[in-house]
């Protein structure tokens, strides 16, 4: 019998993430979902990763600690930055330095003591909010890196990046989630999240997930502590 690939899946316990993973797991993969504390906002993102990793059926959930909040620089990790309300030109304050890439490697990391040679990350190029480490030349990158700089990679066993949301808007990511039974109530993905799951409707994370209800044509779930403009 053959053995069931491995594969690590960065999960943050919103939309995006949630998806990839039930897509991972769609394609037969043994998931080991991975998340960061690393000194963010809130923890309901948290909580979040861990709801759906356990819900969608992930082989193990790992949550490690980083202080990314120590050099700041976001408004994401230091709290007398204000989360913006309204839209922004280029790349936001919400932007977390490197963030991806210093994800990226410890997945790495984490994929070679495993053995698995598949990394998804939920990253998109469409409906997203500018940061420069969700375009298709920066994974691109970093997956080069990968196995220029593992013993995987030099033995010949590629290392791949997958992000199967990349090309697709929000509506088309929420459909896709919805066809593989993903309960998106389960998922945050408001960046000043309460401690009690209510979003705040307004920031530009908010947005874009509220708009992608209205173009999948379904009913958003989202508890929010002010019902956004518009509706179903």
């Amino acid at each position: 019998m053959t053995e069931q690939k491995r594969a690590v899946i960065l999960v943050s316990g919103g939309l995006d993430s949630t998806t990839v993973l039930a897509m991972a797991l769609s394609q037969g993969y043994a998931c080991y979902t991975l998340s960061f504390d690393y000194g963010q906002r809130h923890r309901g993102e948290l909580l979040a990763a861990e709801r759906v990793s356990v819900a969608l059926g992930d082989v193990e959930h790992k949550v490690v600690k980083l202080n990314l909040d120590s050099i700041g620089g976001s408004a994401l990790t230091d709290l007398s930055i204000a989360v913006p309300e309204e839209e922004t030109q280029g790349i936001p304050i919400t932007y977390v330095p490197a963030r991806n890439t210093i994800f990226l490697s410890i997945a790495l990391g984490w994929a070679e003591v495993l053995g698995a040679h598949d990394i998804f990350i939920g990253v998109n190029a469409v409906d997203y909010s500018g940061y420069p480490d969700c375009r298709p030349e920066y994974i691109a990158a970093f997956e080069r890196m990968a196995n220029l700089a593992t013993k995987a990679g030099v033995e010949g066993q590629k290392i791949t990046v997958h992000t199967p949301l990349m090309n697709l808007t929000k509506g088309e990511i929420i459909r896709a989630g919805a066809a593989l039974g993903v309960d998106y109530a389960l998922t945050v993905s408001c960046y000043q999240v309460t401690e009690d799951g209510l979003a705040c409707g307004k920031c530009d994370s908010c947005r874009l997930r509220r708009q992608g209800f209205i173009d999948a044509g379904l009913e958003d779930p989202t508890r929010y502590r002010r019902y956004p403009a518009g509706g179903l």
